[in-house]
């Protein structure tokens, strides 16, 4: 492990931050004697950011941490456009009034990571919408698009690969790294950005704007990437067999959220809690040193960690108390994820295929079916085993809620309005 003199480096280093640095000594000089102003770029593809991008907003609030300047840049314009790098196909174009619901979403998290305002420490959120979407088109390919080659641009895995596959790649996606690389000039020209920070598979992107900085404004930038993360069976970060896991509360509720770290796999316990906690690391260390005796309890402090973070302390902790009570006590706790349901639809008769979808646990009936077939769905804590089923009115507990589970970990209540 390299061993940096600058706290930041140094920071990144010892928890698992660092993929590549474009120049590690002269940056690590750079942190060592002045405050750096940073950046990382995040495209408006949903109204929420998912876990995937965690370690990126980490990275930033580790930057302000230790005393340096961090930008949160959203993509209004960039994200009219969408990032094409090892996509298969193109992303599906964003009306302008969607982009700007999204970046509305997005910004929500942002706040319980990093302190905004305008001090020299302060972090800043701007949209490069700002700028990228008063360009004029030929003043644009005269003063920037002259200094990039496309034998070079071709050259970068994340469009070769989609030409080595022979899918097609847009003229609009292909000026996708353009736009990114001219980001960090403006950046740099508005705040004195020299530092554009991202995953591994932006590397191609992030040192164009190197280049084009260099040019443009005979200016010295870096480039810092951090590896791009996947759980100890190979799955990818930011996904569950449920779908994304949202970091809104409005797309994925705190309870889910702290469950999804809970479920950390075994080997990946010491890794998240150095990367996605703020826990010092002789903390860290004396967690993991209990973990031969107990992994389980190393994973609750992990989710409830993580969950503060992004939730806030009280969340996550009444996230962490209802697990108990659902899991070790055995009692039915309201705090769980609720779907509320027609009167009309008991008094009638909800099929619990259709009541299994509409709680979420499912996504058809033909899923809703195998999960009886094998003994995983259960109503009020009893196993159903007959898939025509009906809920009624005398399903509902006494607390006003019917309780459906999927196995020991997946709860959702219905609650009869």
């Amino acid at each position: 492990m390299t061993q940096f003199k600058s706290e930041f480096l140094h920071t990144l280093s010892e928890r698992g931050f660092i993929h590549q640095i474009s120049d590690a000594d002269a940056l690590d000089k750079k942190f060592s004697s002045e405050i750096v102003t940073g950046y990382i770029g995040f495209d408006p593809t949903a109204p929420s950011l998912h876990v995937g991008s965690m370690i990126q907003i980490m990275l930033l609030h580790w930057l302000q941490k230790t005393g340096h300047r961090p930008i949160a840049l959203m993509g209004g314009g960039t994200g009219m456009i969408g990032d094409p790098s090892f996509k298969d196909e193109a992303r599906k174009l964003l009306t302008v009034d969607g982009i700007a619901d999204n970046i509305a979403g997005i910004k929500k998290v942002f706040s319980n990571f990093l302190e905004f305002g305008d001090g020299p420490h302060d972090a800043i959120m701007v949209d490069n919408g700002d700028w990228l979407l008063e360009l004029g088109y030929i003043e644009f390919l005269r003063d920037v698009g002259r200094h990039f080659s496309v034998n070079r641009m071709l050259s970068f895995d994340s469009v070769k690969l989609r030409l080595d596959r022979e899918q097609s790649l847009s003229f609009l996606e292909f000026n996708y790294m353009i736009l990114q690389a001219y980001d960090f000039v403006e950046l740099n020209k508005r705040f004195g950005c020299t530092l554009q920070m991202g995953g591994s598979d932006q590397w191609g992107n992030i040192v164009n704007g190197l280049d084009l900085g260099h040019r443009m404004l005979d200016t010295q930038f870096y480039a810092l990437t951090s590896p791009l993360l996947t759980t100890s069976s190979g799955q990818k970060m930011g996904k569950s067999a449920n779908g994304a896991i949202w970091l809104n509360a409005d797309m994925l509720s705190v309870y889910d959220f702290w469950q999804y770290w809970r479920n950390t796999e075994d080997a990946d316990v010491e890794r998240f809690l150095k990367l996605f906690t703020t826990l010092p690391m002789d903390e860290i260390a004396r967690i993991v040193s209990g973990v031969a005796t107990d992994i389980n309890e190393a994973k609750k402090v992990l989710a409830t960690e993580v969950t503060a973070l992004v939730h806030g302390r009280a969340a996550a902790e009444e996230a962490a108390a209802t697990a108990v009570a659902v899991f070790e006590a055995g009692q039915l706790d309201l705090s769980l994820p609720t779907i509320q349901i027609g009167w009309s639809a008991l008094r009638g008769g909800l099929g619990i295929l259709a009541a299994t979808v509409t709680a979420g646990l499912a996504t058809s009936n033909g899923e809703a079916r195998r999960h009886i077939q094998g003994g995983a769905l259960k109503v009020n804590d009893q196993t159903v085993t007959d898939e025509k089923m009906s809920l009624g009115e005398a399903t509902v507990l006494a607390e006003g809620v019917i309780k459906l589970s999927i196995g020991k970990k997946r709860h959702v209540l219905l609650k009869p309005v």
